[in-house]
């Protein structure tokens, strides 16, 4: 008898064993694979953390992170479905919709202003004090030279007239004017103007440009340059897959925002931004957010209606349709 029992047991303990290893696969197996694209800046500053608990197998999904260095190519990754959600600049988010047909929804907004108007020995306390200034910038066509100019405009000032706006090819050039002295104010994002900032102590932050466009703007709306997109047949073809990222991906912004050293080190970590004191400097400048819903469809369509005013083609030549916005 005593034998029989003590057999039994060892079936039962055997039959448990396998269950819970069964269980373990099923649930392993049950973890939708999801492709992010993040490029390398503020836009994929709030991903570190979802990176960092990917690799330590502590996510709901199965994400594969691909870090990009430009834009086109996270519309690339996206428009020949290698990546499933991106996280992108919101004017690329309403170009890309266009761009493939409406077959690209926006999930959430993730990356309010980035861009500080930097002096070196220009006393500037307001926009005001722009006028008669010679602006250094890049992103001619882009984003940062509508925000400029609708900034200055609803301050009085003429961009044609009243200030001269010098567009150089990119930030590494941009940087390299305030440094050798030939630009004196110039509008820099980050992480590029903490980097000028740590490098060169002449150098000041005079203006936060998301803080000069909320005073002038319109329905308590926001500056918002960055978003997070997904494919629209991913989006449906795997709904809780989806709505898991968008609770991992706002917890991750959370955790970043609440301690900076270790995002810092997660930006190095992961090449976001190159290195951690950098990164320590950079983030709390960033404009760190997760908008989603009613709210995200407000901030975003007034932002891109005020661009398709500048310039149709910043946003793919039309403004999008309902669609475009992620409703859960």
């Amino acid at each position: 008898m005593k034998k029989y029992v003590a057999l039994l047991l060892s079936v039962l303990m055997l039959t448990g064993l396998l269950a819970g290893c069964g269980a373990e696969e099923t649930k392993n197996a049950e973890k939708v694979k999801v492709n992010v694209t993040a490029i390398a800046g503020p836009t994929g500053v709030g991903l570190v953390d979802l990176m960092q608990k990917d690799t330590e197998g502590k996510t709901a999904n199965d994400y594969e992170f691909n870090v990009v260095t430009a834009p086109d190519q996270a519309v690339a990754a996206v428009s020949n479905g290698s990546a499933d959600i991106a996280a992108v600049p919101t004017n690329v988010a309403s170009a890309l919709y266009n761009k493939t047909g409406g077959k690209v929804q926006v999930l959430a907004l993730n990356t309010l202003g980035v861009l500080h108007m930097l002096s070196n020995g220009v006393e500037i306390n307001s926009v005001a004090d722009l006028k008669g200034q010679t602006i250094y910038t890049q992103g001619q066509g882009a984003n940062p030279e509508y925000i400029l100019k609708y900034v200055l405009e609803k301050n009085g000032i003429d961009p044609a007239k009243d200030v001269k706006i010098e567009y150089v090819a990119d930030n590494d050039a941009l940087l390299a004017a305030m440094v050798n002295g030939t630009a004196k104010v110039a509008m820099v994002p980050e992480p590029k103007a903490s980097a000028l900032l740590m490098q060169n102590k002449d150098v000041k932050r005079v203006l936060n440009m998301t803080e000069e466009w909320n005073k002038v703007g319109t329905n308590d709306t926001q500056l918002v340059m960055g978003c997070v997109v997904a494919r629209k047949e991913f989006v449906e073809k795997n709904p809780e897959a989806v709505k898991k990222f968008l609770e991992e991906y706002k917890a991750s912004i959370e955790t970043v925002t609440n301690d900076l050293e270790t995002a810092a080190a997660l930006c190095e970590t992961h090449n976001i931004i190159p290195k951690a004191p950098l990164a320590k400097a950079a983030i709390p400048n960033c404009g760190l957010v997760y908008v989603d819903g009613a709210q995200m469809k407000l901030w975003l369509g007034d932002y891109l209606n005020i661009l398709f005013g500048y310039n149709p083609k910043s946003i793919g030549g039309q403004v999008p349709a309902e669609d475009f916005y992620y409703a859960g």
